[in-house]
């Protein structure tokens, strides 16, 4: 098991004040060593404790700390897990890693299938790579609630997505966790003509059955439409969703819905924002979300985005900038006709022009392409030869890998920005897309 190397020190915490380096590694705490974010989390709860310390330069330290109970240390690590990532041992054809080209770094290419990544950071895990002992430890921890891939509760037709027998076990699995009163948010990635009509009406009947009691073994299921790009494997037997398979997976899950409500006063199956998108179709209500409980799979966050948006906009927007300027915003075709209010809002600002344009992505080979998944080499195919396109592009940072200013083809914002001949301006929240809008040169 590896030290646990430390990326940084919070200022003005514990650590800071003991004298941490960037580089320093966490040994063990109390004479443990511990696995993970977890272990570290769970073992620092303490108030007396005893770190085993190896420095930049690989000598020894013993520290001794007296703390209040539950304070932090202010330790944040390169990585969550120190004893290495639990890879993924399923084939699903509809596995987004399997559906990237091939001659890329390492790293995009692993599969990773943790449920400490699920309990700390909401990713999803199919159950399929858990030991006994990962079992125990789950209930030992109560490392609850976890996400989990479903996608079928036939064991048939599981194991047939997953290409793994033991997809099978998942009624069997989803009792454990009623047994030992643990929770998973739950994910179905509907892939037309294996797992939808009737397959997944069961699905989601068969999920809705453990939502009862006061500690509900399945708090929630996302229905998700299976997303494919032009370098997925051949002869894998998926389908893109149509716009009319799209409207008939909405009206059945509505209905559903309705029955769910009725006996639970929760919606719990809740479709995500592609299938109306997909589908051409008005979003629901703000109000129908609740509070959000599979925000992570794109589950109402086009109506989160346009309440905060309102919000945000009615109290920071002038009446008019001091000077005039032109902008534009590159968002994915998918929320072209969603954003276009939003878009509408922003030019009421005197002296200030904000020019939409939604690009699908040529690099995955999509017709429609959620924002995230737009690359370097598509805002280059598209853009090259526009000439409504601003000298300053906003470019929502969710498109960017994390805490890089590369696109998921490593393209960089500045080869692009250097090739278009423009300013770019990632920005990661409303906020900074309105105060970007409203910088203003002084004449």
């Amino acid at each position: 098991m590896k030290p646990a190397k430390i990326s940084r020190i919070i200022p003005d915490s514990i650590a800071a004040e003991m004298g941490f380096d960037i580089g320093d590694s966490l040994v063990t705490i109390n004479g443990m060593p511990p696995r993970d974010l977890i272990d570290y989390q769970f073992l620092c709860a303490d108030e007396f404790l005893e770190l085993e310390i190896v420095d930049k330069w690989g000598k020894k330290h013993l520290l001794e700390i007296e703390k209040d109970y539950d304070e932090d240390l202010g330790l944040e690590f390169e990585t969550a897990l120190f004893d290495g990532l639990i890879q993924c041992n399923n084939k699903c054809p509809f596995c987004f890693i399997d559906q990237q080209p091939s001659g890329k770094r390492d790293t995009l290419y692993l599969k990773d299938d943790d449920y400490r990544l699920s309990f700390l950071y909401g990713s999803y895990l199919t159950l399929t790579n858990l030991t006994p002992k990962e079992w125990t430890r789950i209930e030992q921890m109560r490392l609850s609630p976890l996400y989990v891939s479903i996608h079928a509760t036939d064991a048939t037709i599981r194991s047939r997505l997953l290409k793994n027998n033991r997809a099978g076990e998942i009624k069997k699995q989803l009792a454990w966790f009623e047994e030992k009163r643990l929770q998973i948010h739950a994910q179905v990635v509907v892939c037309p003509n294996i797992n939808d009509g009737k397959n997944l009406e069961n699905t989601l009947l068969d999920l809705f059955s453990f939502h009862n009691g006061d500690i509900p073994a399945v708090i929630s299921a996302a229905v998700v439409p299976v997303g494919l790009t032009k370098f997925r494997p051949d002869k894998d037997e998926l389908i893109p969703v149509t716009r009319e398979k799209a409207l008939e997976v909405i009206g059945q899950v509505q209905q559903l819905q309705i029955k769910f409500k009725e006996k639970s006063g929760s919606t719990f199956a809740w479709l995500a924002d592609e299938w109306f998108l997909i589908a051409q179709s008005e979003l629901p209500p703000e109000s129908h979300y609740e509070d959000y409980p599979q925000i992570g799979n794109g589950v109402g966050s086009i109506r989160q985005f346009i309440k905060e948006f309102q919000a945000i906009a009615n109290d920071k927007l002038p009446l008019k900038i001091s000077s005039s300027k032109k902008i534009t915003w590159i968002v994915g075709n998918a929320v072209e006709t969603a954003f276009q209010p939003l878009v509408n809002r922003l030019n009421q600002v005197k002296n200030l022009e904000v020019n939409l344009i939604a690009l699908n992505s040529q690099y995955w080979g999509q017709e429609i392409t959620v924002t995230g998944l737009l690359t370097g080499e598509d805002l280059l195919f598209h853009l090259s030869n526009r000439q409504d396109l601003a000298s300053e592009v906003l470019l929502p940072s969710v498109m960017l890998k994390h805490d890089e200013q590369k696109f998921l083809d490593d393209i960089t914002v500045a080869e692009v920005a250097k090739k278009l001949g423009v300013i770019i301006h990632p920005v990661k929240d409303i906020n900074e897309l309105i105060n970007q809008l409203l910088i203003t040169e002084e004449k």
